[in-house]
């Protein structure tokens, strides 16, 4: 049942025919329909079932990491991939809202995520006296670089490593399934291309010629 529908139903239920009669009761009903605000109708887009839809606008309303945590995840997201010359950088391409979606959808990374970031936000702390999302680039960078190498990092620094390691690999996920991640790496797809026959050089290293 549709939400308008069933505000016409609690309307009428509510406030009964011994009160009004169902004409009364119908337009107090449309009264309070038309004060609501209009809803967005469901895409589905192509090849996804309609029972997936529905999941993922769900999804897509919740709220999981806090303003300060996605701050932190766009400032981490960037060091991981920053712009440069030929694309924009991790946060361009949307990879904090990407991150968002994948804990709700993967509840299993929710813990490890949330884990990870005040992690990180104990170690800016502890050596610097602030949150990772006020530290110097310099400084977000000598902590990153402790735990961006597990064959280096020292035991100590074994959870902010697990940390790392999940949110390069989500950040990558995100950045190169998205346009701008697929026009930085070159990739076209199967594309209509005009052929020429075989390279001038193979056809001379076999003997033949173009005529």
């Amino acid at each position: 049942m549709k939400r308008r529908d069933s505000l016409k139903a609690l309307t009428l239920s509510s406030l009964g025919f011994a009160a009004m009669n169902p004409q009364e009761a119908l337009a107090e009903a449309r009264e309070i329909e038309s004060q609501l605000p209009p809803e967005t109708p469901l895409k589905i887009p192509g090849g996804r079932q309609k029972e997936e839809a529905i999941r993922d606008a769900k999804l897509m309303k919740e709220k999981f990491f806090t303003v300060s945590e996605l701050a932190t995840i766009k400032v981490l997201a960037d060091i991981i991939i920053p712009a440069d010359s030929k694309s924009g950088s991790a946060s361009d391409a949307g990879v904090p809202a990407f991150i968002e979606f994948i804990v709700k959808d993967m509840p299993q990374h929710q813990i490890p995520m949330r884990g990870g970031l005040k992690w990180l936000d104990r170690e800016s702390s502890k050596r610097f006296q602030k949150t990772f999302t006020l530290l110097t680039p310099a400084q977000r960078i000598q902590i990153v670089d402790d735990i961006a190498y597990p064959e280096n990092a020292k035991p100590i620094f074994s959870q902010g490593v697990a940390f790392f390691n999940l949110m390069r690999n989500l950040t990558a996920s995100g950045f190169y399934t998205t346009r701008i991640g697929i026009d930085d790496i070159g990739y076209v797809g199967n594309t209509p291309n005009m052929w020429a026959g075989p390279p001038e050089e193979v056809l001379k290293q076999y003997g033949f010629t173009k005529d």
